[in-house]
């Protein structure tokens, strides 16, 4: 399969599950290493919009920055995740792949799927039964967003999409609604 290359001043849904079904983060430490290499290796290149760590998958909403080449784009996440993989097969004495493929990427050019997707993302933990509440779930942008503390993630632009932090929410109460009706009528 080929994949098309990260381009400048673009949004991107960044995604990738773990090798064979099996988890990508282990214990709570690796969801915070993971973060922390995304801090390292993706932010010279991107802006972080919104990210969901999921036991077995991660989603990512990124922009690329302007004026920075596809190839050092693509070398920014295959450095996070060359780092992560070798990390977590040296912790956990694993070896082989540890993602299902090179990561997933679409591209986004209509502000309205840009929305649905944030909304996508941090309502995931619920959609796949990881919790019943994504407001509380740690491992999310969410909380970020309806946060004042200080944040690397371009809150002041995703709440603006939404007009205000009353309608972030609201969006965001309407999909789990749709989602838990969903969940029962299964």
């Amino acid at each position: 399969m080929k994949y098309e290359p990260l381009v400048e001043d673009s949004y991107y849904h960044i995604y990738n599950c773990g090798n064979n079904k099996e988890n990508l983060f282990i214990d709570d430490d690796n969801y915070s290493y993971f973060l922390k290499l995304i801090k390292k290796h993706i932010l010279n290149s991107c802006d972080i919009l919104s990210y969901c760590l999921l036991k077995n998958h991660f989603h990512l909403l990124i922009k690329t920055k302007s004026n920075i080449e596809s190839k050092v784009i693509s070398q920014s996440f295959s450095n996070l995740f060359n780092a992560y993989s070798k990390a977590i097969n040296k912790k956990y004495a694993r070896s082989g792949s540890l993602f299902k493929d090179r990561f997933s990427r679409i591209k986004i050019d209509n502000e309205d799927y840009l929305k649905s997707l944030i909304i996508y993302v941090h309502t995931n933990p619920v959609h796949h039964n990881f919790t019943n509440n994504y407001k509380t779930y740690k491992y999310s942008s969410y909380k970020a967003f309806i946060s004042d503390n200080p944040t690397l993630l371009l809150r002041d632009f995703v709440i603006n999409l939404f007009e205000d932090k009353e309608n972030f929410r609201y969006a965001h109460n309407v999909k789990e609604t749709n989602i838990l009706n969903e969940i029962l009528l299964e």
